[in-house]
């Protein structure tokens, strides 16, 4: 967790290129080298398109100056992340002044809007490729390579790309994410998945438990589930015309092995079920924690985003969510500033806010994109200066509630997830407990390594921070 929770999930992880010690390049003549920016979903693609470029021969490659091919997979969820990829695209044209073979293509979901701009405007691309275009991969990189501008930004109805092991890039060989779904079937009016990658469509069921054995085999030990909106998951075998939905699914990858920690992202107030809840009461390895995106407490203002749900459904989901699993923490997303948005609407925002009493959040000032609902419709019409400070006001209200729910779990005992050495000391182990919070504490056993559960019993806290000891098991 953010110790200022000023960003997304998305946000955290602008720009990563792989980490993954565990992929080598040793046995490859070519070497492609790829930055993800955007949500989890970006960085699960990018594990895709990992594993279809060396069933062509390409391996990954950490140094730039080494690739053959660079790829960015992009984000068009906030305008920064646009501005950072085209800052990465001016960049990358220097390197290959030095290196005419080089081939730089932009992936994901900035293709299908800029694909003109990026490669005969500004010529800063050879290849553009969409969401569900990255089998053709293979013959776009030849056209390329030929002299050709390569394109393909077609949406598909039902790519999954369910029979392709990903290659994990990003991991810390612990937690992994693993893909259930595709698209968006919800249009509110600020996004612009719907457009980007198309409409939702699920993956077999039998093919997500299979990858979530595979990984626990591997030696991982956390998976998280994940889709635009889990909850609207479904299934059906066309031969046994047997349905799944996410409850069933969910509870099949949690009986995989009581030791693989399930958890899943992001659930869609108006679809999330009882069913789903007491599914994750049922088991202990599904981890007690629900991100739950409100984006905004006022009613007016949700009916223009085009939510489907109002303030009191909201709470009444977070209601029944405590009263099934009373230790079950719950995050959200919030925007600042949304078109119309006055201040009895931000005052009806920071109202929910303290009554769902969120351990921590993720949110925005409102930034308009192009080809939304929203941008057709309603006009920008809240100042910067006022969404700055309306932001600024959520931000601060946001950091004490996370305070007090780490004060509140002081004298508790958690079961953690060992992910690695704590970020300020190696003689300090960090991990995760079941409710996300980030847990710090000294390695007393040597015979632990990460992988390992442990129980902690929480002592200090900062803001985002729980600081403990371990304890024999209770």
């Amino acid at each position: 967790m953010l110790e200022l929770i000023t960003k997304s999930i998305d946000e955290s992880r602008q720009g990563e290129a792989f980490q993954g010690d565990r992929v080598t390049n040793n046995n490859y003549s070519k070497h492609f080298y790829i930055e993800s920016y955007g949500c989890q979903m970006n960085f699960s693609d990018s594990e895709i398109i990992a594993s279809i470029l060396q069933g062509e021969g390409f391996g990954v490659t950490r140094n730039v100056e080494e690739a053959n091919l660079i790829f960015l997979n992009t984000c068009s969820i906030r305008e920064k992340a646009e501005q950072t990829v085209r800052k990465r695209l001016t960049e990358f044209k220097k390197i290959k002044k030095q290196n005419p073979g080089l081939l730089i293509g932009v992936l994901g979901c900035m293709a299908e809007r800029l694909k003109s701009k990026l490669l005969e405007e500004e010529k800063l691309v050879d290849l553009v490729v969409g969401p569900d275009a990255y089998r053709t991969l293979p013959s776009l990189i030849e056209e390329a390579g030929n002299g050709t501008k390569a394109v393909n930004v077609l949406l598909s109805r039902d790519e999954t790309y369910a029979d392709i092991s990903p290659v994990r890039l990003n991991t810390n060989g612990i937690n992994s994410f693993v893909s259930i779904m595709r698209g968006c079937n919800n249009m509110c009016a600020f996004c612009v998945v719907p457009f980007t990658r198309g409409r939702e469509r699920s993956r077999d069921n039998e093919s997500i438990v299979a990858e979530c054995k595979d990984l626990f085999e591997e030696g991982y030990k956390e998976v998280t589930l994940l889709g635009q909106n889990v909850d609207s998951y479904y299934w059906v075998d066309s031969k046994s015309n047997h349905a799944v939905d996410f409850a069933m699914l969910l509870e099949e990858v949690a009986m995989v092995s009581p030791l693989l920690r399930v958890r899943f992202s992001t659930s869609h107030p108006k679809d999330i079920t009882d069913k789903v809840l007491h599914t994750m009461k049922k088991y202990h390895n599904i981890c007690k924690y629900i991100h739950l995106p409100v984006q905004s407490g006022s009613n007016r203002v949700l009916q223009l985003m085009n939510r489907t749900y109002t303030r009191e459904w909201y709470l009444g989901r977070v209601q029944r969510i405590k009263e099934i699993m009373p230790e079950c923490a719950i995050s959200a997303d919030i925007i600042a500033g949304f078109c119309t948005e006055d201040e009895q609407d931000h005052l009806e925002t920071l109202d929910i806010m303290r009554t769902s009493a969120y351990e921590y959040s993720y949110m925005f000032a409102y930034s308009e994109r192009p080809g939304t609902l929203a941008e057709r419709r309603y006009t920008d019409d809240v100042p910067e200066d006022v969404k700055k400070r309306r932001l600024a006001e959520i931000v601060q209200l946001q950091n004490s509630l996370s305070l007090a729910s780490n004060q509140n779990d002081l004298g508790k005992i958690f079961e953690v997830l060992i992910e690695g050495n704590s970020k300020k000391s190696d003689q300090q182990w960090m991990g995760r407990s079941s409710q996300y919070k980030v847990m710090v504490f000294d390695k007393s056993d040597p015979s632990l390594e990460p992988g390992s559960y442990v129980h902690v019993l929480a002592l200090e806290c900062s803001q985002g921070t729980l600081m403990g000891k371990i304890i024999e098991k209770p």
